[in-house]
């Protein structure tokens, strides 16, 4: 890795000005300046003449893209098991290749191929999740840490209806787990943090819950976990939770549902009611949209269009393994065509996404969890891809935009030609 305190990108340029507005400025420059983005220029101004320069060739130069949800330890069964559903695959497939990082050796063979992948794919940012296993946890967060990128990254807490072999003893042996992997980590990585993870309330007692609570309150982290993502699903946690209004409420009860002090990322959100919207609103919460995964395990289709009208917090992710490309090109170009058959098949009054929202959900949106990142904005993290699409040639001259919008569709990740997080060049 190198970095420079100040040098320029010079190539296509395209980011997010906002939800609706997509920049592109042909044959231009982006300049970093102490790891921050210091402005895209047709010609560099006076001030930033003389500095260190890569041109492009007319490579597209974006803004890096953020996985808010992803789980690390399915990446090794991508691809595979996709004719079950949410329930059925998490006991069948999930939870029996998750018990197996309770094996050092094995969690290490497993990892080093996520995030040697992870940091080849498009994403800067990410939000991922462990295993219950400590060891393992800080194991995924040293690798990870080894490729640039920034993430957060959680051990899971589940002490009830998993297997034996992956279900920690009690909420208290959960809860104290947790404090030593945190103290244990604590201040260890640059580039990696911890974030509470209950897998979800099936997964997590009351009494666990309540043990959550207060270490998030201890330790002031952020938190991670999944909400309304299938009928069966909400339909069971009714059952668990017959005191709780709706599916977000069972977390909002324990103080574990956003709010200034818990910044709060949920899975999913597929059902969703307007009593749960209005409180994810107001907490802050927000929506990882997650297309590839509710297509694969039959789960539906959010209805993004309406968190977006509604003001809700909303980025992308892949979910890994239930979703089964690590790129998030790939996870606009879904969330742009199941957008489209929600509006056609179930609400018409949405209209269906447009490329341009994917991709700030990809890159500004999702990336605001992390803070000033996901464009190119002054002030903003300089977090850039360089991205070749020389490999799909085609018989005309096409705008930068459309270079863009088609590699979504027909790249599944390996166009990444350079790579920078923060201002640090990773390759």
């Amino acid at each position: 890795m190198n970095n420079q305190n100040t040098f320029a990108l010079k190539g296509d340029i395209c980011f997010s000005l906002d939800q609706k507005h997509l920049s592109v400025m042909e044959n231009a420059y982006v300049v970093c300046e102490d790891g921050l983005c210091a402005g895209v220029y047709r010609e560099l101004p006076g001030r930033f003449r003389g500095i260190p320069c890569t041109d492009t060739g007319g490579a597209l130069i974006t803004p890096g893209f953020t996985d808010l949800h992803l789980h690390a330890p399915q990446y090794s069964f991508r691809g595979m098991h996709m004719d079950l559903e949410l329930l059925d695959w998490l006991n069948t497939v999930t939870f029996p290749e998750e018990a197996k990082y309770a094996d050092l050796d094995y969690a290490k063979r497993a990892y080093q191929i996520f995030t040697e992948d992870l940091k080849n794919s498009p994403t800067t940012r990410a939000c991922i999740f462990g295993t219950l296993h400590a060891e393992a946890t800080e194991l995924l967060m040293e690798l990870t840490e080894k490729t640039g990128i920034k993430a957060y990254v959680g051990k899971v807490n589940m002490d009830r209806n998993g297997p034996a072999s992956l279900q920690e003893e009690s909420a208290k042996s959960s809860a104290e787990a947790t404090v030593r992997w945190l103290e244990e980590t604590a201040g260890k990585y640059r580039n990696v943090r911890p974030i509470l993870t209950p897998r979800f309330i099936p997964s997590c007692s009351d009494e666990l819950m309540r043990e959550l609570s207060s270490i998030q309150k201890a330790y002031r982290l952020p938190v991670q976990s999944h909400l309304s993502e299938n009928p069966g699903e909400t339909a069971w946690v009714r059952e668990l939770c017959p005191d709780a209004d709706f599916y977000g409420d069972a977390y909002d009860r324990f103080g574990l549902f956003g709010g200034g002090q818990c910044p709060t990322i949920m899975a999913h959100c597929v059902y969703s009611s307007d009593q749960e919207i209005a409180l994810m609103k107001k907490r802050g919460v927000y929506v990882a949209h997650c297309p590839q995964s509710n297509t694969n395990l039959s789960s539906g289709i959010a209805p993004v269009r309406k968190f977006l009208e509604e003001g809700l917090c909303v980025g992308l992710g892949t979910d890994i393994a239930g979703g089964h490309s690590l790129s998030m090109l790939r996870a606009a170009a879904d969330a742009v065509q199941v957008s489209k058959l929600r509006w056609r098949l179930t609400d018409n009054t949405q209209k269906a996404l447009t490329f341009d929202e994917a991709f700030y959900l990809a890159t500004m949106g999702g990336g605001s969890f992390f803070g000033k990142v996901g464009s190119f904005l002054d002030g903003y993290e300089f977090d850039a891809l360089i991205l070749d699409d020389s490999r799909f040639p085609h018989p005309q001259p096409l705008t930068a935009r459309e270079r863009l919008e088609r590699l979504a569709y027909l790249d599944d990740g390996g166009c990444v030609a350079g790579k920078y997080v923060a201002g640090v060049k990773l390759f």
